[in-house]
């Protein structure tokens, strides 16, 4: 299964502070943002059982800055969409939604906002909403996966 999963407040803190993955010094010296704790167990536990794990985001950072944010922990990330691409792909549809996964063929899409739930639910897509201070967020993630 195709899964995707929001950056902001979901995989990187923002308002709401939560656990970190440690870095390493090349991460720090290249100011890499920080992971949230258990993203890199939770993507590569994902990917043994066979699911492809890509990033759906409306931030306008580059596919190349987000590669190489998981690349230097070691996960490969086969596809990135940005808000950029999102709208290039999203253009002349009849569809006003800030995220629409079925247009990249995502089966199910991790992120933090209630608003996309109501999207989702709006545009008949799969969502799971977690909390910055969902201390449980990779078994909530694993339980959800598992229904589908």
């Amino acid at each position: 299964m195709k899964i995707s999963f929001d950056l902001d407040d979901t995989l990187i803190a923002g308002a709401i502070p939560f656990e970190e993955e440690s870095q390493n010094i090349l991460q720090k010296c290249l100011g890499m943002e920080k992971l949230r704790k258990g993203t890199l167990g939770l993507f590569k536990d994902l990917g043994a059982q066979g699911h492809e794990i890509c990033i759906y985001t409306t931030s306008l950072r580059s596919v190349f800055i987000i590669r190489l944010t998981f690349w230097l922990h070691g996960i490969y990330i086969k596809e990135i969409y940005n808000k950029t691409i999102h709208d290039k792909h999203i253009k002349g549809m009849s569809i006003y939604s800030s995220k629409y996964p079925p247009l990249f063929g995502i089966a199910l899409h991790i992120d933090d906002s209630e608003g996309l739930r109501k999207e989702g639910e709006k545009y008949n897509f799969k969502t799971i909403i977690i909390k910055a201070d969902d201390a449980n967020w990779v078994n909530e993630v694993f339980r959800e996966v598992g229904k589908y």
